[in-house]
């Protein structure tokens, strides 16, 4: 693994933001849909905009977006819960532009978090919007109460879906349980559709999805992206490089893009 040297911040440096930015929580029920590839590369087309970003491993005990970035973090969301560390404390800077909280893999105590410690790190991500537009919670795949807490929490969450037919039914326990869970009037849900052939497609997979909600949710979650099928993510993931520094002109590097566009414009709820 290639380690990249990390920067601690100084967040109290940092000036507070004219408003709260946002908590965007990324999920997809089933593992193997791109989930963590996805928010690294959303998290860094963000950035690329110009706004401060912080991405933060959620996958709590089998984390690895420092897997996927090639890094070797000092600290990490574990030292937060486990060891005292003020969780601002944690963060580092990436050379990508954007912040990063990683979480640790393997640590059975974080992924059986209790309610109590659930909402306290739910509050200190959100006093996070003070300094950050967008705080980007990659979650774990499964349905687990870490997860449906942090989703429920969140401004903005981003489902993320294959054809595949596990992957849509995952993706439609997480849209069902979310819209139960969710406070009526604070944010909502859409689908990222992932590995699509081309977008004709992708919109097929969405529309597959949206109809269901529509017969037995009673709601239709909006498309907040579809991203085609491109051999150059395998490539990035595998050198442990950023897509969009690595082949920037590819079709994923694009449609994630136009993603981040579609985000960012979506404001904050």
């Amino acid at each position: 693994m290639t380690t990249i040297g990390t920067r601690r911040l100084d967040l109290q440096a940092m000036p507070a933001a004219s408003r709260h930015g946002r908590l965007i929580a990324i999920a997809s029920g089933k593992g193997g849909v791109g989930k963590t590839w996805l928010a690294i590369t959303l998290s860094h087309a963000l950035a690329r905009t110009g706004q401060r970003v912080l991405l933060f491993d959620g996958d709590l005990g089998l984390a690895n977006v420092d897997i996927q970035l090639g890094i070797a973090p000092d600290a990490d969301i574990g030292s937060v819960i486990g060891g005292g560390l003020a969780m601002e404390a944690a963060i580092f800077a990436h050379s990508g532009g954007f912040d990063i909280l990683a979480g640790r893999s393997g640590a059975t105590a974080l992924a059986t978090l209790s309610g109590e410690a659930l909402h306290r790190l739910t509050a200190d991500l959100r006093q996070l919007t003070r300094r950050y537009d967008a705080v980007v919670m990659d979650l774990g795949a499964g349905l687990g109460t870490p997860v449906r807490h942090l989703s429920s929490a969140a401004n903005l969450l981003l489902v993320v879906a294959t054809d595949e037919p596990t992957s849509l039914t995952d993706a439609y326990a997480v849209l069902k349980l979310d819209h139960k869970d969710r406070a009526p009037g604070h944010g909502g849900a859409r689908i990222v559709v992932n590995h699509a052939a081309n977008p004709a497609a992708g919109q097929r997979t969405y529309s597959f999805l949206a109809r269901a909600c529509a017969s037995f949710l009673s709601y239709t979650p909006g498309c907040a992206g579809i991203i085609r099928r491109d051999e150059h993510v395998k490539d990035a993931i595998r050198r442990q490089k950023l897509l969009l520094e690595r082949h920037p002109n590819c079709a994923a590097a694009t449609d994630v893009e136009g993603l981040a566009r579609h985000v960012a414009a979506l404001g904050s709820t």
